[in-house]
């Protein structure tokens, strides 16, 4: 007796090995941080504001029915680590300090993708913010 096998259900089972793995989207939204930042000789010499924005798309490890934090992107420590940055010394660029930010959200190998807009909130009277946003990938997955 011969079998067939049925060329869309070899497809099927290609496609199922091929789909990449199911993400969710973490956000921090509106962080305000003093920092020194700024080419200018008056932005070295005074903090001012920045807003910054995450989005995140975070590989999922584990069933969420487990409901431990162990198995998520925790946004405490992530917060915190962008905080330490903000209060670490002086930085020229919007661009430079929106990357490290972005390298700090990379470290964690579960997230893929990092969105960060990073906003000088007092530069002009007549505008709300000036800044910056990059989306980066994570090489390492």
């Amino acid at each position: 007796m011969k079998i067939l096998r049925s060329p869309h259900r070899a497809a099927v089972a290609s496609n199922a090995a091929d789909a990449p793995a199911p993400t969710h989207r973490m956000f921090v939204r509106d962080l305000v941080l003093d920092c020194l930042i700024g080419v200018h000789r008056y932005e070295r010499d005074g903090r001012q504001r920045v807003r910054v924005n995450l989005t995140l798309d975070v590989l999922e490890t584990g069933p969420s029915e487990r409901d431990r934090l162990a198995d998520v992107v925790n946004y405490d420590t992530l917060v915190a680590r962008i905080r330490a940055l903000a209060g670490a010394g002086h930085v020229n660029l919007v661009e430079t300090f929106a990357e490290r930010i972005a390298a700090i959200c990379l470290d964690d190998r579960r997230i893929r993708r990092a969105t960060v807009r990073v906003e000088k909130l007092d530069v002009f009277d007549d505008a709300e913010s000036v800044g910056v946003e990059i989306e980066r990938e994570n090489s390492v997955l």
